[in-house]
Parts: C-alpha cells; structure tokens; sequence
C-alpha cells in the first residue's frame, strides 16, 4: 500500500486537537474506558487502543515514524470524520464525545 505520508500528515494534523499529554490522562479516565467496541473477549476497546498508539505518534518525530504509524493516522482520520457527521444532541457527556477523544480528538474544542 502506498501512502502519501504528507497528506495523510497534514489530516491527521488537523483532526487531532488534543496534544499528547492530555489525550494520555484521558485514556486514563473512567469515561474513557466506559466507551468503543472489543474484539474478541478483548480487555480495551479497539478505540482506547488506536489513542494509546496515537499517543505515541505524537511523541515520535516525522523522521520516525513507518507505514504502520501512517497506517493508524489514517484510520483514526476517517474514524473523526464518520463520528463528527453523527453528533448527537447532548454531547458534553455523551459517548459518542468519549469515543471521539479516545482517538484524540475533542469535538468540544
């Protein structure tokens, strides 16, 4: 698979608007853990997953990082743009926002 590292950056770059540090203390939270589909009799979700890996991409320089990295900026850019396209009514508390944050990104800022 061939990727265009520099578009797949720049998406990534706008749909992640929480910075690493705070999206690790999220991962932490109750509200987090309560939200995103397991596979397999899995112990994480596969959303809570995808930001502990995009935590670590946060932290890697550009010049570090390899097709996987890119591969997971991509899916986490198209998860963002399916679940913004569904916002709900209420989505301060909603689990439709966790889940979103999981991966990253906080429709609330």
């Amino acid at each position: 698979m061939t990727l265009d590292r520099r578009a797949v950056k720049a998406d990534f770059a706008a749909a992640i608007n929480m910075d690493a540090g705070d999206l690790e203390d999220w991962l932490e939270s109750p509200q987090s853990l309560s939200v995103g589909q397991k596979k397999n009799g899995a112990t994480e979700s596969v959303g809570h997953a995808a930001g502990r890996g995009i935590v670590a991409i946060l932290r890697t320089p550009d010049a570090a990082l390899d097709d996987q990295d890119y591969r997971l900026m991509r899916k986490a850019v198209g998860f963002i743009r399916r679940h913004r396209a569904q916002e709900p009514a209420n989505m301060v508390t909603s689990r439709w926002r966790y889940s979103l944050m999981n991966w990253g990104h906080d429709p609330l800022r």
